[in-house]
């Protein structure tokens, strides 16, 4: 080629011959650019069309002369180089005197054809280097930590009680169940849950004068344990052993505990959390069975008032329940004295329904299959006085109503807050199968071996850059969560009165958020491998269609994110909501303190590497983002209230924006916890790769909500582009550990039992 800037478009060519078809769409797509630029002369864009022909493609023996000549341009020490770095020096190899104004035209304009034709450009260098395969090998999977070590910090204190439930269900007789008969599976379910309990793992919240172990933490992490096997059996082990016997525990006194909870712990006697109705969902304060008492009697009688008003969804209610905690309004004397709940028999020891009950199957679901959801209708069941659970309210002996609490509304939500613990034990449920996904999908992407360099061997997808990127954010926000439920759950647990309130949201919130990212990285997961994915025997259907509903239950997400803004907005109102001089100047001096350490000119622009990873920044940022939405959403609301809104529609308008109250709270809290772990963390090695996953945690956020970083001024555009530079290195790094790092969840071979990863 006469002119040396000719040279300059082989690399081009190159890679879109590279795969032996150039597309007439890229072909037209070429040929209007060259066309378009008028320092080539006619004589050299007929030259460079006949390079593009498809008509009359290059041989392979001229295809292998353009790489030879690109290599000599080619910088094989840079991993940063782009297609069009290396087309400019190859012009300046031909001619080191071209005007440098030409160069510069030259360059942005390979730069837009290569958006145009849907180049990577960094990627594609790597097809020129000799070193190829030296890279590939060198982000190949080899732990720079000890997997152990790691397994041991996940497990924490709870390794004896997670090491004996991976014990029990790695046996045989916990093979998964393949039938596709209801009744087959809910039958293998149930014969699960039997050994559990025969093992003592039901019964190990209750206390131990009730046959338990008086160990709430342990019932978390055994229902955790079990969330590596089978969704269905789970749910029935939490419905059995959570939801109706901690209803006992939580909301009943000693007479209760005494005559059920030994008979429940070991199934001999199974039961229901007869909650949800049909008309009113998650609105419990609604719902409409009444529990009507009569005095002369001594009892009370539950009924179901008309159709809509029956308990639905209610697990263990089709086949294997034979009494349910019904939430129920109590009527006395023809006076409404709210939700309170009761033990009511729907079956007897033979498993037949009683009188006045009427069961109907939910039938097949999208998913949990092996629970036996069903519908339950009261037509005037009776039942003694000592069935209502009377810890918060009870009927004294002259048949009036009484409680500790003397407000409706708080004793409502105390009798709804002793039931936190599924809202602990469900995130913690689905991590665990977000973690199944990610082990599957890390270990297939690590063994898969698909294209490569011409003439090279075949590289595993996980060494692609978009895979990667695909997986490892999903891989570090695991890590993240799992450290924030850890420290939810030790909330809980050293839980005081006043703090309560905190808790609870806390909880709701960690529930949505985590159900959320379950689904997300089990369909990314399923994704990332392919038509296997796809394939039953992998698990992903199964872990996605029984996750499904943990965005929905124990809670609906949005529902729970709504609450977790409003428990915000009334810390915001407790510190600011009547300021003084005093506070009202402090605030407005943390404002300009901020504005003048993050928001000049030089924050918002500073795109130096190591600020980039730096905690405090990241810890900063989300603090901010934080502040800013809470305030935002506080004064928007009152702006609202003043305008003459009622609370309910003021809200109603302001819900998205509560939303993302709720979700940079989360953020900030599960950021905090990983930044927590990091500090404790003693070994190098351990410290060193969390930190790597922290960090990917951090930036991938702040990009995922980077157009609101914009908006506010805290970053500007080239901040925001390194940022997203940041978290493709992160997640290129992270890959090297990536294997080690899901072999850490110590997840039994059996319960992952996917032949993608299995097979040879």
């Amino acid at each position: 080629m006469a002119n040396p800037l000719l040279h300059s478009f082989l690399p081009l060519f190159y890679i879109s011959w590279f795969d032996d078809v150039l597309t007439e769409t890229e072909m037209n797509t070429m040929k209007e650019a060259i066309n378009s630029q008028n320092w080539l002369t006619k004589s050299e864009k007929e030259t460079l069309f006949t390079k593009i022909n498809v008509e009359n493609p290059p041989s392979r023996t001229e295809i292998s002369d353009w790489k030879e000549i690109i290599s000599k341009g080619v910088n094989e020490d840079s991993d940063d180089e782009l297609l069009t770095d290396v087309a400019v020096k190859l012009a300046l190899l031909e001619n080191p005197e071209i005007d440098t104004e030409k160069l510069k035209k030259l360059y942005f304009f390979l730069q837009e054809l290569e958006k145009s034709l849907g180049i990577i450009s960094n990627e594609a260098v790597f097809a020129f280097k000799e070193r190829h395969d030296t890279i590939t090998s060198k982000y190949a999977t080899e732990a720079t930590f000890e997997v152990e070590k790691l397994t041991e910090i996940l497990d924490g204190s709870q390794a004896e009680t997670i090491n004996k439930v991976k014990k029990i269900i790695s046996r045989p007789t916990f093979k998964y169940e393949e039938s596709t008969d209801i009744e087959v599976y809910r039958e293998k379910v149930l014969k699960w849950c039997k050994i559990l309990a025969k093992e003592g793992l039901g019964s190990t919240a209750y206390p131990k004068e009730h046959g338990g172990e008086d160990d709430v933490e342990a019932y978390f992490s055994i229902m955790e344990t079990l969330s590596y096997h089978d969704l269905s059996l789970v749910i029935k082990f939490g419905v059995q052993f959570g939801l109706w016997g901690m209803s006992i525990q939580s909301l009943g006194t000693e007479k209760h505990y005494k005559k059920y909870l030994k008979d429940v712990g070991t199934l001999k006697l199974p039961g229901c959390f007869a909650m949800t109705e049909t008309n009113h969902g998650s609105n419990v304060k609604s719902l409409e069975t009444t529990a009507t008492y009569d005095h002369k009697t001594k009892t009370f009688t539950v009924n179901t008032p008309h159709k809509l008003a029956r308990k639905e969804y209610i697990g263990n209610a089709a086949r294997d329940g034979q009494m349910a905690t019904v939430f129920a309004k109590l009527i006395i004397d023809g006076k409404d004295h709210g939700v309170n709940a009761f033990i009511v028999p729907i079956r007897d020891s033979k498993n037949n329904v009683l009188d006045g009950i009427s069961i109907e199957d939910c039938g097949h679901k999208m998913g949990l299959n092996g629970v036996d959801n069903g519908v339950i209708y009261f037509n005037n069941v009776v039942i003694p006085k000592e069935n209502m659970l009377d810890r918060f309210a009870s009927v004294n002996s002259k048949g009036e109503f009484e409680s500790p609490i003397a407000s409706d509304n708080r004793r409502f939500f105390t009798m709804l807050g002793t039931l936190v613990g599924g809202r602990i034990g469900i995130p913690r449920s689905a991590l665990a199968a977000a973690k199944s996904a990610l082990t599957i999908a890390v270990r297939y992407g690590d063994q898969r071996r698909q294209f490569g360099p011409q003439g090279g061997s075949e590289v595993p997808i996980l060494n692609y850059r978009m895979h990667q990127r695909r997986l490892m954010p999903y891989l570090a926000k695991s890590y993240a969560i799992h450290f924030a439920l850890q420290y939810v759950t030790q909330r809980f647990m050293n839980r005081k009165e006043a703090e309560m309130q905190e808790i609870e949201a806390l909880a709701a919130g960690m529930k949505a958020y985590s159900t959320w990212n379950t689904r997300d990285t089990i369909q990314e997961c399923r994704e990332a491998c392919g038509g296997k994915g796809y394939l039953s025997e992998n698990r992903f259907g199964a872990l996605k269609n029984d996750t499904e509903v943990y965005t929905t239950f124990e809670g609906d997400n949005t529902v729970l994110m709504n609450l977790v803004a409003k428990n915000r907005l009334s810390e915001f109102r407790n510190q600011f909501g009547e300021m003084n001089a005093l506070s009202l100047f402090n605030y407005v001096v943390d404002q300009a303190k901020t504005s003048i350490t993050y928001k000049n000119p030089f924050a918002t622009r500073n795109t130096d590497e190591n600020h980039l990873v730096d905690n405090e920044f990241h810890l900063h940022a989300f603090q901010f983002r934080e502040k800013e939405i809470l305030a935002s959403a506080a004064k928007r609301i009152k702006k609202l209230l003043d305008s003459g809104l009622d609370s309910f529609d003021a809200f109603n308008i302001a819900q998205h924006h509560l939303i993302n109250v709720g979700q940079a709270y989360l953020e900030r809290v599960v950021l905090e916890q990983f930044q927590n772990q990091i500090a404790s963390t003693k070994d190098e090695g351990l410290k060193t790769i969390l930190t790597k996953l922290c960090q990917l945690y951090a930036l991938s956020t702040i990009e995922k909500n980077a157009s609101w970083y914009l908006e506010q001024g805290y970053m500007e555009g080239v901040k925001t582009k390194a940022i997203r530079k940041a978290v493709n290195q992160l997640c290129w790094e992270i890959r090297q550990n990536a294997v080690p790092l899901v072999n850490a969840y110590n997840i039994p071979e059996s319960c992952l039992s996917a032949p993608i990863i299995t097979k040879k």
